[in-house]
């Protein structure tokens, strides 16, 4: 995420539906209540949403069922034209494209894995996963090759020559993560991707995006329920209601920080100490004496919770990856972290 040009920038987005929504919203104010739209015959879906997702960047979108998490998305790849405001993918306005570009975008850089799996009923799993390689072109021994790759990737090798019938639904959903997975976007859009997993292949899914990530660089738009998934994988979380984004930040941030009494409902129940970094405490050295061993900035409180509790120096110091002192902790702060402050 060190390229500062994002690739998806969203500015002032609106999805409304009702009657004349264009003219709608040339009339009201931007920062009209939620209510009073509803109250005039509008489903405000997304609610002047602005911001930018980095290159590499997993972006998590979290929010109660009818927050506006799912047409955002759906809006990001144009599968749902918008009704105010501008999207940019890669510095193109989708908005302006012609179908035969916007299809082109979508065939080659784009990854899309919804709740509704989209399975072709009369294709076996190895066919359905290779399809969009098919739409490609590419030759058939290369399309199927890499088609078994990320089939027994994801758990289902020995199905290959299965219909979408005879799956189960986790199995199904599999089957729509692997054809995603297939064509090595440079952009997912993955909707709740891993609900109808068991765990340990939830897990490993997770993993392997997470893994993905980091070697190739791929830019995820990530839609979940489950806040134990988000914090494992979200750079940043966006979270929303209403069909507006409330707080869009680093997870330790949000949990130390809600900006809003939504949001602090929101993550009430998130054990901070698991959440927060080390570096997300960090203060200038200024007077401070540093001695010992540097912690890891990258570990979270609750890491370090047996150092924290038997160590006796006021300030440790915190080194930053590449070993360098990037600050000190105030031991009494991360302690207030992870017992809560005044026990």
């Amino acid at each position: 995420m060190n390229d500062p040009k994002p690739v998806i920038s969203c500015r002032n987005v609106w999805k409304l539906f009702g009657p004349k929504p264009e003219d709608y919203l040339a009339e009201i104010d931007p920062t009209v209540a939620f209510d009073t739209i509803r109250a005039d015959g509008y489903v405000p879906a997304v609610r002047n949403v602005s911001l930018d997702i980095a290159k590499g960047e997993m972006l998590v979108i979290m929010g109660l069922s009818g927050s506006g998490k799912s047409t955002l998305v759906r809006c990001m790849s144009r599968l749902i034209e918008i009704t105010g405001g501008e999207i940019e993918v890669e510095d193109r306005v989708i908005g302006s494209l012609s179908e035969k570009e916007l299809i082109d975008l979508r065939r080659n850089k784009m990854g899309m894995v919804f709740q509704s799996f989209g399975l072709l009923p009369h294709r076996t799993v190895l066919d359905n996963v290779a399809f969009p390689l098919e739409m490609r072109g590419q030759d058939i021994h290369e399309r199927r090759a890499r088609a078994l790759e990320v089939i027994e990737l994801v758990g289902l090798a020995g199905r290959e020559h299965y219909f979408p019938r005879e799956l189960s639904g986790g199995q199904q959903q599999r089957v729509g993560i692997a054809r995603s997975l297939a064509i090595e976007p440079d952009i997912w859009f993955l909707d709740e991707p891993f609900s109808a997993l068991d765990p340990l292949i939830r897990r490993e899914m997770q993993d392997e995006f997470l893994r993905l990530q980091e070697m190739l660089g791929k830019t995820i738009v990530f839609i979940t329920h489950d806040f134990d998934e988000a914090l494992r994988l979200a750079d940043r979380i966006a979270i929303m209601k209403d069909g507006a984004v409330e707080q869009c930040d680093r997870p330790d941030r949000i949990v130390m920080n809600p900006a809003t009494d939504y949001v602090a409902k929101f993550i009430e129940d998130v054990e901070k100490a698991r959440v927060v970094h080390a570096r997300a405490l960090v203060q200038p050295v200024n007077g401070h004496t540093l001695t010992g061993t540097p912690v890891d900035g990258n570990k979270t409180i609750s890491q370090l919770a047996r150092l924290l509790v038997n160590d006796d120096r006021t300030a440790l110091p915190v080194a930053a990856p590449d070993g360098t002192v990037m600050g000190v902790l105030d031991r009494q702060q991360a302690l207030d972290v992870l017992l809560g402050a005044g026990e």
